[in-house]
Protein backbone atom coordinates (compact mmCIF):
# COMPACT_ATOMS: atom_id res chain seq x y z
CA UNK A 1 0.00 0.00 0.00
CA UNK A 2 0.85 3.46 -1.05
CA UNK A 3 1.16 6.03 1.79
CA UNK A 4 -1.41 8.78 1.87
CA UNK A 5 -0.07 11.46 0.12
CA UNK A 6 0.37 15.05 2.11
CA UNK A 7 -1.62 18.18 1.39
CA UNK A 8 -0.67 21.36 2.89
CA UNK A 9 -3.61 23.63 3.26
CA UNK A 10 -1.70 27.12 3.89
CA UNK A 11 -4.88 28.90 3.65
CA UNK A 12 -8.82 28.58 5.26
CA UNK A 13 -10.90 26.59 3.83
CA UNK A 14 -14.72 25.13 4.21
CA UNK A 15 -14.64 22.53 6.91
CA UNK A 16 -17.28 20.46 4.84
CA UNK A 17 -14.60 20.28 2.58
CA UNK A 18 -11.35 19.47 4.61
CA UNK A 19 -13.07 16.88 6.05
CA UNK A 20 -14.06 15.12 2.78
CA UNK A 21 -10.13 15.62 2.17
CA UNK A 22 -8.62 14.31 5.50
CA UNK A 23 -10.77 11.03 4.77
CA UNK A 24 -8.73 10.32 1.86
CA UNK A 25 -4.97 12.19 2.54
CA UNK A 26 -2.90 13.28 5.60
CA UNK A 27 -3.66 17.27 5.68
CA UNK A 28 -1.68 19.80 7.35
CA UNK A 29 -3.31 23.26 7.77
CA UNK A 30 -0.64 26.02 8.21
CA UNK A 31 0.09 29.24 7.01
CA UNK A 32 3.62 30.32 5.64
CA UNK A 33 4.45 32.27 9.34
CA UNK A 34 3.73 29.42 11.00
CA UNK A 35 6.80 27.09 12.87
CA UNK A 36 5.38 23.86 11.20
CA UNK A 37 4.68 25.56 7.27
CA UNK A 38 9.11 24.83 5.75
CA UNK A 39 9.09 21.78 7.27
CA UNK A 40 5.57 20.14 5.93
CA UNK A 41 6.37 22.06 2.22
CA UNK A 42 9.31 19.82 2.16
CA UNK A 43 7.25 16.96 2.10
CA UNK A 44 4.14 17.78 1.07
CA UNK A 45 2.83 16.25 -2.66
CA UNK A 46 0.17 18.94 -2.67
CA UNK A 47 -0.44 22.99 -1.61
CA UNK A 48 -3.68 24.49 -1.49
CA UNK A 49 -3.93 28.60 -1.49
CA UNK A 50 -6.83 30.90 -1.68
CA UNK A 51 -5.83 34.64 -1.90
CA UNK A 52 -2.50 35.94 -0.32
CA UNK A 53 -0.36 33.27 -0.41
CA UNK A 54 1.71 33.72 -3.55
CA UNK A 55 3.46 30.20 -5.00
CA UNK A 56 6.91 31.30 -6.41
CA UNK A 57 10.04 29.90 -7.72
CA UNK A 58 11.55 29.76 -4.13
CA UNK A 59 8.43 28.49 -2.67
CA UNK A 60 8.88 25.50 -5.13
CA UNK A 61 12.34 25.12 -4.89
CA UNK A 62 11.58 24.04 -0.91
CA UNK A 63 9.33 21.65 -2.12
CA UNK A 64 10.78 19.09 -4.01
CA UNK A 65 7.67 16.33 -3.74
CA UNK A 66 5.30 18.71 -4.83
CA UNK A 67 2.79 17.45 -7.75
CA UNK A 68 -0.27 19.61 -7.62
CA UNK A 69 -0.81 23.23 -6.40
CA UNK A 70 -4.56 23.93 -5.91
CA UNK A 71 -5.97 27.23 -5.91
CA UNK A 72 -9.18 27.48 -3.91
CA UNK A 73 -11.06 30.24 -6.22
CA UNK A 74 -10.47 31.78 -9.63
CA UNK A 75 -7.19 33.80 -11.06
CA UNK A 76 -4.02 32.26 -11.04
CA UNK A 77 -2.21 35.78 -11.08
CA UNK A 78 -0.65 34.70 -7.08
CA UNK A 79 0.49 31.17 -8.88
CA UNK A 80 3.95 31.41 -10.94
CA UNK A 81 2.40 29.07 -13.75
CA UNK A 82 5.76 28.88 -15.72
CA UNK A 83 7.70 27.65 -13.03
CA UNK A 84 4.77 24.99 -11.97
CA UNK A 85 5.16 23.58 -15.76
CA UNK A 86 9.00 23.68 -15.57
CA UNK A 87 8.19 21.20 -12.75
CA UNK A 88 5.84 19.14 -14.09
CA UNK A 89 3.47 20.84 -11.30
CA UNK A 90 -0.03 20.92 -11.92
CA UNK A 91 -2.13 23.50 -11.17
CA UNK A 92 -6.25 23.09 -10.66
CA UNK A 93 -8.53 26.15 -9.28
CA UNK A 94 -12.48 26.43 -9.42
CA UNK A 95 -13.23 28.87 -12.47
CA UNK A 96 -16.89 29.47 -11.47
CA UNK A 97 -17.45 29.05 -8.17
CA UNK A 98 -17.73 32.40 -7.16
CA UNK A 99 -19.46 34.05 -10.18
CA UNK A 100 -23.10 34.42 -8.84
CA UNK A 101 -21.51 35.71 -5.32
CA UNK A 102 -19.74 38.59 -6.81
CA UNK A 103 -22.97 39.42 -9.09
CA UNK A 104 -24.77 39.82 -6.10
CA UNK A 105 -22.58 42.18 -4.57
CA UNK A 106 -21.66 44.79 -7.75
CA UNK A 107 -25.60 44.85 -8.32
CA UNK A 108 -25.46 45.56 -4.57
CA UNK A 109 -22.91 48.38 -4.94
CA UNK A 110 -24.90 49.32 -7.87
CA UNK A 111 -28.05 50.01 -5.66
CA UNK A 112 -26.48 51.54 -2.98
CA UNK A 113 -25.40 54.00 -4.77
CA UNK A 114 -28.04 54.96 -7.17
CA UNK A 115 -31.48 54.32 -4.57
CA UNK A 116 -30.39 56.23 -0.90
CA UNK A 117 -32.67 54.50 1.38
CA UNK A 118 -31.57 55.91 5.23
CA UNK A 119 -33.86 53.13 7.34
CA UNK A 120 -35.93 55.07 9.89
CA UNK A 121 -34.74 54.57 14.07
CA UNK A 122 -37.83 56.44 15.49
CA UNK A 123 -41.24 58.06 14.99
CA UNK A 124 -40.45 61.24 12.43
CA UNK A 125 -42.78 64.04 12.65
CA UNK A 126 -45.19 64.73 9.99
CA UNK A 127 -42.47 67.56 8.45
CA UNK A 128 -39.47 65.24 8.89
CA UNK A 129 -41.02 62.47 7.07
CA UNK A 130 -41.55 64.79 4.21
CA UNK A 131 -38.03 66.05 4.11
CA UNK A 132 -36.61 62.44 4.08
CA UNK A 133 -38.97 61.52 1.25
CA UNK A 134 -37.70 64.36 -0.43
CA UNK A 135 -34.02 63.81 0.00
CA UNK A 136 -33.53 60.35 -0.50
CA UNK A 137 -34.93 60.77 -4.04
CA UNK A 138 -32.79 58.86 -6.90
CA UNK A 139 -31.79 60.95 -9.60
CA UNK A 140 -32.37 58.09 -12.35
CA UNK A 141 -33.08 54.33 -12.26
CA UNK A 142 -31.11 51.38 -13.80
CA UNK A 143 -33.50 51.40 -17.24
CA UNK A 144 -31.67 55.30 -17.57
CA UNK A 145 -27.89 54.16 -17.22
CA UNK A 146 -25.67 52.85 -18.83
CA UNK A 147 -23.79 50.45 -17.47
CA UNK A 148 -19.75 49.92 -18.91
CA UNK A 149 -18.31 46.09 -17.82
CA UNK A 150 -14.19 46.19 -18.91
CA UNK A 151 -13.92 42.19 -19.00
CA UNK A 152 -16.87 40.39 -20.46
CA UNK A 153 -15.43 37.08 -18.60
CA UNK A 154 -17.69 34.79 -16.45
CA UNK A 155 -18.08 37.29 -14.00
CA UNK A 156 -18.91 39.97 -16.76
CA UNK A 157 -20.72 38.21 -18.55
CA UNK A 158 -23.23 37.30 -15.60
CA UNK A 159 -23.31 40.70 -14.20
CA UNK A 160 -24.15 41.81 -18.09
CA UNK A 161 -27.24 39.58 -17.70
CA UNK A 162 -28.45 40.80 -14.71
CA UNK A 163 -28.04 44.37 -15.58
CA UNK A 164 -29.94 43.85 -18.87
CA UNK A 165 -32.74 42.04 -17.05
CA UNK A 166 -33.54 45.29 -14.98
CA UNK A 167 -33.47 46.88 -17.99
CA UNK A 168 -29.86 48.73 -18.13
CA UNK A 169 -28.19 49.66 -21.19
CA UNK A 170 -24.65 47.52 -21.15
CA UNK A 171 -21.41 48.00 -23.11
CA UNK A 172 -18.45 46.33 -22.65
CA UNK A 173 -14.78 45.89 -24.24
CA UNK A 174 -12.81 42.85 -24.02
CA UNK A 175 -9.28 42.05 -25.61
CA UNK A 176 -11.41 38.22 -27.06
CA UNK A 177 -13.90 38.38 -29.10
CA UNK A 178 -16.82 37.60 -27.59
CA UNK A 179 -19.75 35.25 -29.26
CA UNK A 180 -22.88 36.76 -29.15
CA UNK A 181 -24.31 34.32 -26.99
CA UNK A 182 -22.38 34.93 -24.07
CA UNK A 183 -22.83 38.69 -24.54
CA UNK A 184 -26.36 38.74 -22.85
CA UNK A 185 -27.59 41.63 -24.50
CA UNK A 186 -24.60 43.87 -23.66
CA UNK A 187 -22.94 45.38 -26.70
CA UNK A 188 -18.82 45.64 -27.84
CA UNK A 189 -17.19 49.04 -28.18
CA UNK A 190 -13.97 50.26 -28.10
CA UNK A 191 -12.21 50.89 -24.68
CA UNK A 192 -12.47 54.74 -25.29
CA UNK A 193 -15.87 54.84 -26.19
CA UNK A 194 -16.42 52.36 -22.79
CA UNK A 195 -15.19 54.77 -20.26
CA UNK A 196 -16.41 57.79 -22.18
CA UNK A 197 -20.48 56.55 -22.45
CA UNK A 198 -20.84 54.34 -18.95
CA UNK A 199 -22.62 55.94 -15.88
CA UNK A 200 -21.17 53.29 -13.98
CA UNK A 201 -17.43 51.40 -14.77
CA UNK A 202 -17.03 47.85 -12.99
CA UNK A 203 -14.09 46.39 -13.72
CA UNK A 204 -13.73 42.64 -14.21
CA UNK A 205 -10.05 41.93 -15.42
CA UNK A 206 -7.41 39.47 -14.03
CA UNK A 207 -3.99 40.73 -12.38
CA UNK A 208 -1.54 39.98 -14.92
CA UNK A 209 1.34 42.15 -15.13
CA UNK A 210 0.41 44.10 -17.82
CA UNK A 211 -2.99 44.84 -16.37
CA UNK A 212 -1.07 46.33 -13.29
CA UNK A 213 -2.48 50.28 -13.32
CA UNK A 214 -4.80 50.08 -16.48
CA UNK A 215 -6.41 52.30 -14.87
CA UNK A 216 -4.24 55.32 -14.72
CA UNK A 217 -4.83 58.71 -14.72
CA UNK A 218 -5.33 58.81 -18.63
CA UNK A 219 -8.13 56.56 -18.52
CA UNK A 220 -9.67 58.15 -15.45
CA UNK A 221 -9.90 61.51 -17.63
CA UNK A 222 -11.74 59.71 -19.81
CA UNK A 223 -14.82 58.80 -17.44
CA UNK A 224 -17.92 60.81 -16.99
CA UNK A 225 -16.95 63.60 -13.99
CA UNK A 226 -20.43 61.50 -12.47
CA UNK A 227 -19.13 58.18 -12.88
CA UNK A 228 -19.35 55.38 -10.09
CA UNK A 229 -16.19 53.36 -10.51
CA UNK A 230 -16.42 49.70 -9.00
CA UNK A 231 -13.81 47.72 -8.79
CA UNK A 232 -13.90 43.58 -7.40
CA UNK A 233 -11.09 42.31 -9.44
CA UNK A 234 -7.80 42.50 -8.67
CA UNK A 235 -6.22 46.04 -6.58
CA UNK A 236 -3.44 46.47 -8.76
CA UNK A 237 -5.60 47.34 -12.11
CA UNK A 238 -6.18 51.06 -10.41
CA UNK A 239 -3.35 53.53 -9.60
CA UNK A 240 -4.52 54.19 -6.54
CA UNK A 241 -2.83 57.98 -6.10
CA UNK A 242 -4.21 58.80 -9.99
CA UNK A 243 -7.79 57.94 -8.65
CA UNK A 244 -7.53 59.48 -5.29
CA UNK A 245 -6.86 63.05 -7.03
CA UNK A 246 -9.41 62.23 -9.74
CA UNK A 247 -12.05 61.63 -7.17
CA UNK A 248 -10.35 65.09 -5.38
CA UNK A 249 -11.02 66.41 -8.59
CA UNK A 250 -14.68 65.09 -9.32
CA UNK A 251 -16.54 65.37 -6.00
CA UNK A 252 -19.93 63.76 -8.00
CA UNK A 253 -17.52 60.73 -8.86
CA UNK A 254 -18.04 58.25 -6.56
CA UNK A 255 -15.00 54.77 -6.21
CA UNK A 256 -16.38 51.90 -4.65
CA UNK A 257 -13.46 49.23 -3.82
CA UNK A 258 -13.44 45.79 -2.60
CA UNK A 259 -9.74 45.20 -3.74
CA UNK A 260 -6.96 46.89 -2.79
CA UNK A 261 -2.96 47.55 -3.41
CA UNK A 262 -1.79 46.10 -0.67
CA UNK A 263 -4.55 43.89 1.16
CA UNK A 264 -4.94 44.92 4.38
CA UNK A 265 -3.97 48.67 3.39
CA UNK A 266 -1.89 50.97 5.98
CA UNK A 267 -3.12 54.17 6.92
CA UNK A 268 -1.44 56.56 4.53
CA UNK A 269 -3.28 54.57 2.42
CA UNK A 270 -4.37 57.27 -0.35
CA UNK A 271 -8.19 56.93 -1.03
CA UNK A 272 -8.62 56.94 3.32
CA UNK A 273 -11.19 60.04 4.46
CA UNK A 274 -12.37 60.79 0.90
CA UNK A 275 -16.13 61.39 0.69
CA UNK A 276 -16.47 59.48 -2.43
CA UNK A 277 -14.53 56.79 -1.86
CA UNK A 278 -16.50 53.42 -0.41
CA UNK A 279 -13.92 50.73 0.36
CA UNK A 280 -14.78 47.29 1.54
CA UNK A 281 -12.52 44.35 2.47
CA UNK A 282 -12.15 42.20 -0.16
CA UNK A 283 -16.13 40.68 0.30
CA UNK A 284 -17.81 40.20 -2.80
CA UNK A 285 -17.26 36.29 -2.65
CA UNK A 286 -17.73 36.32 1.01
CA UNK A 287 -21.35 33.88 0.89
CA UNK A 288 -20.57 30.70 2.88
CA UNK A 289 -21.87 28.86 -0.38
CA UNK A 290 -19.27 30.92 -2.30
CA UNK A 291 -16.20 29.83 0.18
CA UNK A 292 -17.71 26.01 0.18
CA UNK A 293 -17.63 26.01 -3.64
CA UNK A 294 -14.29 27.65 -4.12
CA UNK A 295 -13.00 24.81 -1.09
CA UNK A 296 -13.87 22.13 -3.27
CA UNK A 297 -10.46 22.66 -5.09
CA UNK A 298 -9.76 19.84 -2.87
CA UNK A 299 -11.31 17.55 -5.44
CA UNK A 300 -9.35 18.69 -8.17
CA UNK A 301 -6.50 18.36 -6.22
CA UNK A 302 -7.61 14.66 -5.24
CA UNK A 303 -8.37 13.98 -8.72
CA UNK A 304 -5.12 15.23 -9.84
CA UNK A 305 -2.82 13.51 -7.46
CA UNK A 306 -5.11 10.13 -8.36
CA UNK A 307 -4.46 10.10 -12.18
CA UNK A 308 -1.03 11.01 -12.29
CA UNK A 309 0.87 9.68 -9.12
Amino acid sequence: MHPAPTILIAEPLDQECLDWLAQRAAIVVSKPDDPDFAATLTRADALIVRTYVRVTQSLLAAAPHLRVVGRAGVGLDNIDLPACAARGIRVVNTPSANTQAVVEFVLATILDHIRPRQPLSDAPTAARWESIRATQLADRQLSELTLGILGLGRIGSALARVAAALGTRVLYHDLLDIPPAARHASSPVTRDNLLAQSDILSIHVDGRPSNRHLIDAAVLAQLKPTCLLINTSRGVVLDTPALAAWLRANPTARAALDVHDPEPFAPDYPLLGLPNAHLTAHLASGTRTAKRNMSWVVREVWDALTQHP
